[in-house]
């Protein structure tokens, strides 16, 4: 791997794993400081006994308390800020849709530190200047088009902020500029899959993509093939949260063998959702992070209900940076059905990795009678439906026989045409509980 560009030159990037622990519990001291300039975290530490000289090594942060997205909202708007706001030069809120919204503030210094991060991410994939971006997702609020953006400026890419939407316009632009690195949200890969085959484009053919950037929402490994078979390109898993800048905080390498997470902006934890007490690595946890180089709003032990772990053992790319395996769902997202626990990217698994099944697909939960039901309904080929029933009926019975193996039970299933499910060029709704109406 060359180390010519400053991207992999940075100095972090390049640290022994002694040499990262001494950054990060120099930066953990003085985050300590800079947070307890908040009113929110002036309390907290109070009630707790915390002061920046309490944390003396890296092990200690567990004496610091964790912070929630309840915490967020209750501090809303400026209760976390620890600068002026004569510093502050960008504002990121949340949709709010699931309660009151929250505010991330950004100074200068956290703008450019956040576009490193990105270029770093990006250069570690391949991409280079001279390459194409189009960046296929939401600007305004949502932090992923930003994030990615500045990035593909800051590494110096031909950048097309092309937003979402509009997925013929999408596939001009790819045409018209040859674009070979983008950044897309799963489901809209899937859906522009569709699009292309209908218009009786071969990607490997008629375009120049050969980079994918996909995050933004939980997907399977078997989307990512789905999409790399589909395109002809390397797809890299990225993951950020809008709590911690945005994308950019763990992204996959070359290898695409988890997500290295940047630990000289972030300190990484895995934690029982239930007790709140650390498991060993390679055990399934929920994510808390805390920030380690952000002046406007840092934050402490943020729980962020991402449920991972940390892949055992080193990257073969040299980097000594904690790898993080695919996200599996979220902690909130798990519903239960029959006394068995289960997470939407169970049925995403199964469900792609069979050749006759299509693009979408929707989980329904209902309760009739008292009693739950799980109903998945799934497009699947237009030559299921042009054979023998015969054949839609052996179909039917491999997924549920597959589903029942993942879920340990077995769902209701229906089975219908290419695009009789409503599509969508932002995050895919993929769970509906109705139990819930």
């Amino acid at each position: 791997m060359s180390r010519t560009n400053q991207y992999w030159d940075a100095p972090a990037e390049a640290l022994s794993r002694d040499e990262l622990s001494a950054l990060q519990l120099q930066r953990l001291i003085k985050t300590i400081e800079q947070v307890s300039l908040s009113p929110f975290y002036q309390a907290r530490f109070r009630e707790c006994g915390i002061t920046p000289s309490s944390i003396r090594t890296l092990e200690d942060i567990r004496r610091l308390p964790l912070t929630t997205k309840t915490d967020l909202r209750n501090q809303y708007p400026y209760g976390l800020l620890c600068v002026e706001r004569e510093k502050l030069v960008r504002l990121h809120v949340s949709s709010g849709t699931t309660g009151q919204a929250t505010a991330v503030f950004y100074s200068r210094h956290d703008v450019d530190h956040w576009a490193d991060l990105m270029a770093r991410c990006m250069y570690m994939t391949g991409a280079r200047p001279g390459d194409t971006f189009q960046n296929l997702t939401g600007y305004g609020l949502f932090t992923g088009g930003l994030g990615f953006h500045y990035g593909s400026e800051r590494l110096g890419l031909l950048t097309i902020p092309s937003g979402a939407g509009n997925s013929k316009r999408q596939i001009q632009l790819m045409q018209d500029f040859s674009t070979t690195v983008f950044h897309i949200i799963p489901s809209y890969a899937l859906r522009l899959m569709d699009i292309m085959t209908e218009m009786g484009m071969d990607p490997k053919r008629d375009l120049s993509l050969r980079i994918a950037y996909l995050g933004a929402e939980p997907y399977s490994e078997e989307v990512r093939r789905r999409v790399e078979d589909f395109y002809g390109i390397d797809v890299y898993n990225s993951y950020g949260l809008s709590e911690m800048n945005g994308p950019g905080v763990a992204f996959e390498c070359p290898y695409k063998c988890g997500m290295h997470i940047w630990e000289d902006a972030y300190f990484v934890e895995i934690i029982d959702p239930e007790t709140l007490e650390p498991v060993p690595d390679g055990t399934l946890g929920e994510l808390v992070l805390t920030t380690l180089n952000r002046e406007a709003m840092p934050i402490i032990r943020y729980r962020s209900k991402d449920l991972t772990r940390i892949l055992p053992g080193e990257c073969s790319c040299g980097r000594v940076h904690l790898r993080l395996d695919r996200i599996q769902g979220r902690s909130d997202d798990m519903f239960i059905i029959k006394g068995v626990n289960i997470f939407p990217v169970q049925v995403e698994q199964v469900l792609m990795n069979i050749e006759e099944v299509g693009n979408n697909y929707v989980i329904i939960l209902r309760r009739e009678n008292n009693i739950d039901r799980m109903i998945v309904r799934v497009e699947v080929t237009d030559r299921i439906f042009v054979e023998d029933m015969r054949h839609l009926q052996r179909i039917q019975k491999k997924i549920a026989h597959d589903l029942r193996g993942e879920l340990l039970i077995t769902p209701d299933l229906e089975l219908v045409e290419p695009h009789a499910l409503p599509g969508t060029e932002g995050k895919a709704v993929r769970l509906i509980d109705e139990r819930r109406i």
